[in-house]
């Protein structure tokens, strides 16, 4: 029996005896008697699954999870007790105590925002776990160095409102780093630079009294993880790999260090052979059945519908091969990657090596023409340019330097790591040297290469089902030869006579050509989704994009334009504006105004203060916007613009030459002058010049809100133009209450943060300029000035294209790497997000969902909308949680490392702009435009695709089945059968063929983004394809079989090998008038066809001209092979006179009155079906289906205009017709009164933990804000 410990606390100091059972009442659930490290490890499962919980269960709070952790530290772990665990719970463990450790304490300033007493837990925590088990430390030395940095906090855990036990910890942890991992050998790198002296005077009065318990060395931390170490000095990274610019590794380290990482080897992709191909396509069941029916044909000397069936199987063959040759592209794009050669130096000596044998620490050298043989950090660089445009699909070389460079992000994009080199790139000139920090599956490239490799080759669902219909129709025909052979026996016909009846009969079961008619369907499906900048790589793609139930999304240039524009602008004397067209780069069009109003305010108008923000946004700036210059017209005409530098940086440009108050005007016209900078970075968090102005020095800033108004002390009341302005102080109280100012400050900031914006403020001083002036020293006493809001504008038509899917029950995911508040705030701008709506109302952080195990993701309830910060392996996570859920997915990207996951989706959707060419070929559709509208009219043609092939189908079994029973019906009453095996398959030929392929150019239906999609399991043949099929197949046979009675035609003279040897002509003249019967009315039932419940007197026979053309076409070859000599000698058949003509006439008459009855019937069932749907539709969106409407759409799931068996509730998680499935089960208490009293008894039981539990009761627990309202890597 085990414990669940949730509402445990303990204090740091507690007694380690242990708990008597009868101490505290507590929650007992099942372990199955499993103890020791299972059971450990099982509830450290639940708690960082409760810790993920907590933004969206009240019942669950920080305070209680914390505790029971706490408990399993003191009790069950400590000492020594539990030193090994397992390696991906503790990965999970970590993860969530990192994110903990940033909760701050609610406050309405910027500047009174403390950490929680919960987070300094986490933190107390994380560093306990880390001095007692092994694969908790393995986890942290995977973590890269600016990323702990950041969580950490060391500065905060030794500051004022931290106790002692924390700061003894925090200094402990420092102590304790380089023996976790190399690349922590200077603790310096976990501190923030400016904190650095408070650490080592902390760590210099605790002295022995922090001292770290010593580590046990371990192989898997004993060398450095697999990282590009951008943020480490060249000086660093060298000490890290033991290695020497000049003389390399030694030889003798090289063969533990490949132990340790591996060959640097990409995983060979699989190369089916061609041969292997072809005998796939040939052995798939379908063309062998008809490969047996045509030898069998042959043998018994009836070559004619034999050459017939083998013309057919080799065009089903070559189009089957042509497709997967060409699905095996992106495979064979990897195989190119690999470099063979590499100089790298060892032992001081320069030597040529297999690439291969690299091994982290090598030193690679570089020289123009290169290869990069691995993935490097620079070291030296001579004017060293790399081409990247196998990752970043960008031509130009990229300029390397080996500074190191601090950044606050999870991922830094590949284009920006300036100081690295990667594997498969190519030196476009100069030269360099790189130190081996990736190798081989670890590499970019490797991790791309391994994670498609990996993913095997999934049917497409129009591909499953096709094969599934192929089947049953093929089992269909053997029984149907089969029961003909016995009635023929019964009748004492010859065998031979039946056999060869049976197969005629059997070729009527099999339409052959289906896979042609698809396969014309979904390439003009491809044709016309081109003309909507929608690319398809792969044909049954088409079909699949009507089958998506979700769509995961980038937010950055897909939903939004892709271009940062200043919207919003607050001056500290309380007013507001906004930037009219902020994105548009023409300074003539657009500019400021007031909030509600589009008048644009004129230049010389702007008040003082907006004046003064904007020349501390234009100077405090190094991007460049200016008119293209470029010598072809049509560049220019297409990019009349060009825009220099960071994103960020060009929106305020482009929002000050709007106003006229940009560099140029200040530097060139009024005589402003740059004297000294000083650059952000991702500590600091601000960034600040130094211009100098008529003999005046004057210092603009901008950065972070928080990080500027903590080094502000006054704000400025007036500005008088140039350098002049007025400032009062801000006043802040010693207990860190906020002046007015200060709250006046935070409230505006906070406002534009709610809306998503990208908050910035700005601030300026006066100072002195002199020769040994300081630039550093001037990052204090600013005072504050105002605040800019930037955001990525939303595309236009997004949002309708949002609600299309919605009202056609597809999910829209955004994913992104952006922060959770501006995702969120696009999103529900978006109507992705929707608080009110159950299904669509959470978003969560790629670090949570590193929390989280695979089935845990997939059982989350309701699953995000909105997934902010995200990895490429967090996509990939995505993508299989939502597939192993029964949802077909839809995955966009651009990068390189997108490709896993596009290439694990079922649809994957690359960017024609922004796209690599590795994520190109991994795609199924390339989007010309990169605009999500694209991919929303791509699913409506794709859903277009599979009604037309629904409604093919339908015409063709129609049609076929009409054969069908008139055989049978003929076989029972013992007559001579109406048509010879050749006349079947001409007419398979002449009247399937060019009505079917019309049906496939027919238009989408009203209702076709206005229905949930098809359930992905539904067969293609459901209740409604099945009536059609039935009714209208009886209607043609029975009428022709009637007349064929009336005929009464004699019989023929069977031969000795059971062939006819003798045909009277009186039976050849009923073969003719039943092939002219069923056959016009077979082409006409492809007007008919064209929907499953709409009146042919309502679509009319002109809606569609390739049907009118189809069969005119078809019934001119129908009277060739009545009327033209030789062809109706061919098929044994006399021309028809004018009588049977008006009988034919009289039979399409009264099989279009059945047909008008049947779809009568079928339109007043689906009037019942929609409406069950809609209120289905409409009650998930509340969040609750009545029982009644769940039962009526149970009973009544069906397809809408001519679509088959689809998904009654699209619109919610929690409500749809594909499940997900359920969560794990795992302990849970009784309730909240029950832990809240377990909580108390133990702590009760622990000696000195009262303190602790006053802070950490579930009444002083709730909900925190971290250092930037969500996310510790956000406060950027």
């Amino acid at each position: 029996m085990g414990i669940r410990d949730n509402s445990s606390s303990a204090g740091h100091n507690a007694a380690t005896s242990p708990l008597s059972p009868s101490s505290a009442p507590h929650e007992v659930v099942s372990l199955r008697a499993i103890d020791g490290k299972a059971s450990i490890e099982h509830l450290i499962s639940i708690h960082v699954q409760d810790l993920f919980d907590i933004a969206s269960n009240p019942d669950v709070t920080a305070a209680e999870v914390l505790a029971g952790l706490r408990y399993l530290m003191v009790y069950r772990i400590r000492g020594g007790k539990m030193p090994s665990l397992e390696l991906p719970i503790m990965k999970r463990l970590c993860e969530s105590l990192l994110l903990n450790m940033t909760r701050r304490m609610p406050s309405a300033s910027l500047l009174g925002k403390r950490l929680s007493v919960e987070a300094n837990e986490a933190f107390c925590l994380f560093v306990e776990f880390a001095e007692e088990v092994e694969e908790f430390r393995v986890a942290v030395a995977a973590k890269p160095a600016a990323e702990l940095r950041r969580y950490l906090r060391i500065d905060k855990r030794i500051g004022k409102y931290s106790g002692k036990e924390t700061t003894i910890l925090a200094i402990k942890f420092l102590n304790m780093a380089p023996s976790i991992s190399p690349q922590f050998a200077d603790w310096r790198d976990l501190v923030a630079d400016d904190e650095v002296k408070d650490v080592e005077q902390v760590m210099t009065e605790l002295g022995a009294e922090a001292a770290a318990a010593p580590v046990a060395p371990s192989k898997d931390r004993l060398f450095p993880p697999p990282d590009l170490y951008f943020d480490r000095t060249i000086k660093k990274v060298l000490y890290m790999f033991k290695t020497h610019p000049d003389d390399g590794l030694p030889a003798r380290a090289i063969a533990d260090l490949q132990e340790h990482y591996g060959r640097n080897e990409l995983p060979p992709p699989p190369k089916p052979s061609v041969i292997k191909m072809l005998i796939g396509q040939v052995t798939d069941f379908m063309v062998l059945i008809l490969i047996a029916v045509s030898i069998l044909e042959f043998a018994m000397r009836d070559p004619d519908p034999a050459i017939v069936i083998l013309i057919v199987v080799v065009l089903n063959v070559i189009i089957g091969f042509t497709q997967e040759l060409q699905a095996n592209r992106a495979l064979e794009a990897l195989s190119s990657l690999s470099v063979p050669r590499a100089r790298v130096i060892r032992d001081g000596t320069v030597a040529e090596v297999e690439a291969g044998d690299l091994v982290p620490g090598d030193v690679v050298v570089l020289e123009e023409g290169d290869a990069v043989p691995a993935d490097l950090r620079i070291i030296e660089s001579a004017q060293l340019e790399v081409i990247e445009a196998v990752l970043t699909g960008e031509p130009l070389g990229v300029l390397k330097s080996p500074d190191a460079i601090r950044h606050s992000s999870r991922r830094m994009p590949l284009g920006d790591c300036k100081g690295n080199a990667f594997m498969a790139t190519l030196v476009a000139k100069g030269r360099g040297k790189g130190v081996v920090v990736r190798v081989g599956e670890s590499t970019e490239v490797g991790k791309i290469a391994a994670a498609i490799t990996s993913q095997p080759h999934a049917p497409t669902p129009i591909q499953i089902k096709l094969d599934k219909l192929g089947k049953v129709l093929v089992v269909v025909a053997f029984l149907l030869c089969a029961l003909v052979v016995v009635i023929g026996l019964a009748y004492s016909r010859p065998v031979l006579a039946m056999v060869k009846t049976g197969i005629t009969l059997a070729v009527s079961v099999i339409p052959e050509g289906l896979v042609a008619v698809v396969t014309v369907t979904m390439a003009l499906g491809v044709r016309r989704m081109a003309a909507n900048n929608a690319i398809v790589r792969k044909l049954p793609s088409v079909e699949t994009l009507g089958s998506v139930t979700t769509i995961c999304s980038d937010k950055t240039g897909t939903l939004t334009e892709g271009k940062m524009g200043t919207q919003e602008a607050w001056t500290v004397d309380g007013t507001a504006y906004h930037i009219e067209r902020p994105t548009e780069m023409d300074p003539a069009i657009g500019g400021l105004a007031h909030p509600g109003s589009t008048e644009i305010i004129a230049p010389e108008a702007i008040p003082a203060l907006m004046r003064l923000t904007m020349l501390a946004a234009s100077l405090c700036n190094n991007a460049n916007v200016a008119p293209n210059t470029d010598a072809d017209e049509a560049v220019r005409a297409k990019e009349p613009f060009r825009a220099v530098g960071d994103a960020t940086e060009v929106a305020m440009v482009i929002a000050s030459q709007k106003m006229r108050l940009d560099k140029r005007t200040f530097e060139a016209s009024e005589g402003w002058r740059r004297v000294a900078e000083n650059a952000f970075d991702s500590d600091r968090k601000v960034m600040s010049v130094v211009y100098e102005h008529q003999g005046n020095g004057f210092v603009l800033a901008k950065g972070a809100p928080e990080n500027v108004l903590a080094r502000c002390t006054g704000f400025v009341t007036a500005y008088h133009g140039e350098t002049r302005f007025d400032a009062r102080p801000l006043q802040v109280t010693p207990g860190g209450a906020a002046a007015p100012a200060v709250q006046l400050i935070s409230d505006a900031a906070a406002h534009m943060a709610s809306k998503g914006l990208r908050v910035l403020a700005l601030a300026v001083r006066a100072c002195t300029i002199s020769p040994d002036f300081d630039s550093a020293a001037v990052e204090c006493e600013w005072n504050f000035v105002g605040l800019l809001g930037l955001i990525d504008p939303p595309r236009a038509g997004v949002q309708s294209s949002v609600a299309s899917c919605q009202r056609a029950g597809i999910k829209v995911i955004m994913i992104t790497g952006d922060h959770i508040a501006t995702a969120s705030a696009i999103a529900k701008q978006l109507g992705i997000l929707d608080p009110a709506v159950p299904s669509r109302s959470r978003a969560i952080r790629g670090a949570e969902l590193d929390m989280l195990s695979d089935d845990q993701i997939a059982a989350l309830r309701p699953f995000p909308s909105v997934f902010a910060r995200v990895s490429p392996d967090n996509k990939l996570k995505i993508v299989l949680a939502l597939k192993s859920a029964g949802h077909v997915v839809a995955m966009t990207g651009d990068g390189v490392n997108d490709a896993p996951a596009i290439k694990a989706a079922d649809v994957g959707v690359a960017m024609g702009i922004a796209g690599t060419e590795i994520t190109k070929q991994a795609a199924d559709v390339i989007l010309a435009n990169d605009n999500f509208t694209t991919i929303v009219t791509a699913v409506a043609e794709g859903r277009r695709v599979f009604d037309n092939i629904f409604k093919f189908i339908v015409y063709l079994l129609s049609c076929n089945s009409a054969e069908i029973w008139i055989m049978l019906l003929c076989a029972v009453v013992n007559r001579d059968l109406p048509y010879t095996s050749i006349v079947i398959l001409y007419a398979n030929i002449i009247a399937d063929v060019p009505p079917a392929m019309a049906l496939g150019i027919e238009g989408p239906e009203l209702d076709i983004m206005d229905r949930p999609p098809r359930d992905p399991g539904a067969n293609v043949v459901d209740w409604l394809a099945a009536t059609s099929i039935m009714v209208q197949s009886l209607s043609m046979s029975l009428i022709t079989f009637g007349l064929y009675m009336i005929e009464s035609p004699e019989r023929a003279t069977i031969g000795d090998r059971g062939e006819e040897a003798i045909i009277p002509d009186s039976l050849r003249m009923a073969r003719a008038e039943s092939f002219a019967l069923l056959t016009t009315m077979q082409l006409f039932q492809g007007f008919i066809s064209r929907s499953s419940t709409q009146s042919l007197f309502t679509i009319g026979l002109i809606g569609n001209r390739y049907m009118v053309g189809g069969v005119i076409f078809s019934f001119i070859m129908l009277l060739i092979g009545l009327y033209i000599p030789g062809f109706c000698e061919w098929l044994e058949l006399l021309p028809p006179d004018g009588i049977i003509w008006a009988k034919v006439a009289g039979g399409l008459a009264v099989h279009i009155a059945v047909t008008e009855v049947l779809k009568f019937g079928l339109r007043k069932r689906m009037r019942s079906v929609n409406a069950a749907k809609a209120a289905a539709r409409a009650a998930a969106d509340g969040g609750v289906l009545p029982a009644a409407v769940q039962v009526e759409v149970q009973e009544s799931t069906t397809a809408t205009e001519g679509s088959p068996l689809v998904m009654p509730v699209a619109t919610t998680t929690t409500a749809a017709a594909v499940p997900l499935p359920p969560s794990p089960a795992v302990s849970r208490p009784a309730s909240p009164t029950n832990a809240s009293s377990a909580a108390a008894a133990l702590v009760a039981a622990i000696p000195g933990a009262a303190a602790a539990a006053t802070l950490l009761s579930p009444g002083g627990g709730g909900k925190y804000q971290s250092l930037d309202g969500q996310d510790a890597e956000d406060d950027a």
